[in-house]
């Protein structure tokens, strides 16, 4: 589909409709998304893996994501104007996997009045003295509005799963902190997904899934690119020393937490032009779901038009 649409694009770009990239879209997130985890393992999906494209496709995939950026950006001011829905967009994934880029590229046609993007790193001690999911649950989106974590409460089943000392810091009643805590972590994950989706926050979470192999890339390019310097930091070395530990946690989080209402997409992260093509299409669907349109006006607002436009008119006449 996606490369039949490619073919078109290069014919007439003018002539692709909305209905058309969105049908297209669905099928081209599907093969990405886990809605069940029971099944789910992470060695079934190939981090360079993108489907039927070539390394040719690239620059015709930026094209259409410059499309679905535009048809985005009309959803949102929908959205916006619905005042009805909102939509939480979290990103998760290694150093290096591409999640600023795709932010960045991805978001760059949306209205930033109708758009919050925030970044969680290492929790305040204003955070420490709150439950685990405090700091995400007040930033999350208003309605009519998408919401942006980059990184978010999942840190909690990841990182302090790898770095169990991070949970000594949350000072939790040790009486409370079983052998069981992950299960009960997860549980609390998918009751709060859950109660977050019967209030209208749509849930779209992404774990751009990049090898090691180009992680290692990545971190020695912006080694050797001045440009890119201030990118790196000696603890993602550090880190890496436990890419084992952290793609058995991703796998147990994914596998734990993947529901119907609230589904993970395992995106292949090697490559960014797809990376990107790949979330923006799963967006534009999540998006397309809500049947989203402007607000019809009753008849009295109607007449309040025709009277102001008659006052405008009039008052042109005049000068």
């Amino acid at each position: 589909d996606t490369l039949s649409l490619m073919k078109r694009l290069n014919k007439n770009t003018k002539k692709i409709k909305s209905k058309d990239l969105i049908k297209r879209a669905r099928k081209f997130a599907e093969p990405f998304c886990v809605t069940n985890g029971k099944k789910f393992h992470l060695k079934d999906v190939d981090p360079g893996d993108t489907l039927h494209l070539q390394s040719e496709d690239k620059p015709r995939a930026k094209e259409i994501l410059s499309i679905g950026v535009q048809l985005l950006a009309e959803l949102q001011d929908k959205l916006y104007a619905q005042d009805h829905w909102s939509l939480l967009i979290i990103l998760q994934a290694m150093d290096a996997a591409g999640k600023d880029g795709a932010i960045k590229h991805i978001m760059s046609g949306v209205n930033p009045q109708g758009c919050q993007v925030h970044s969680f790193k290492q929790p305040s001690q204003e955070d420490l003295d709150h439950d685990f999911l405090w700091r995400c649950m007040k930033n999350l989106p208003n309605r009519g509005e998408i919401g942006i974590f980059n990184r978010s409460y999942y840190e909690e089943t990841l990182v302090v799963r790898v770095h169990q000392e991070y949970l000594a810091a949350q000072r939790i009643p040790p009486k409370l902190v079983t052998r069981n805590i992950w299960k009960e972590r997860f549980q609390d994950i998918r009751n709060f997904e859950r109660y977050l989706t019967r209030n209208g926050v749509v849930i779209r979470k992404f774990f751009l899934h990049v090898s090691k192999e180009e992680q290692e890339r990545r971190f020695l390019e912006r080694i050797d690119t001045p440009e890119k310097n201030w990118k790196f930091s000696a603890s993602d070395i550090k880190e890496r020393a436990y890419w084992d530990d952290y793609m058995r946690a991703y796998e147990d989080t994914i596998r734990n937490t993947a529901t119907k209402e609230a589904p993970w997409y395992v995106v292949p992260a090697d490559n960014k032009w797809f990376t990107r093509l790949a979330i923006a299409a799963a967006i534009i669907a999540a998006l397309d779901s809500l049947d989203l349109a402007y607000p019809k006006v009753n008849d009295k607002k109607l007449a309040e038009l025709a009277a102001a436009k008659e006052a405008l008119l009039g008052k042109g006449k005049k000068r």
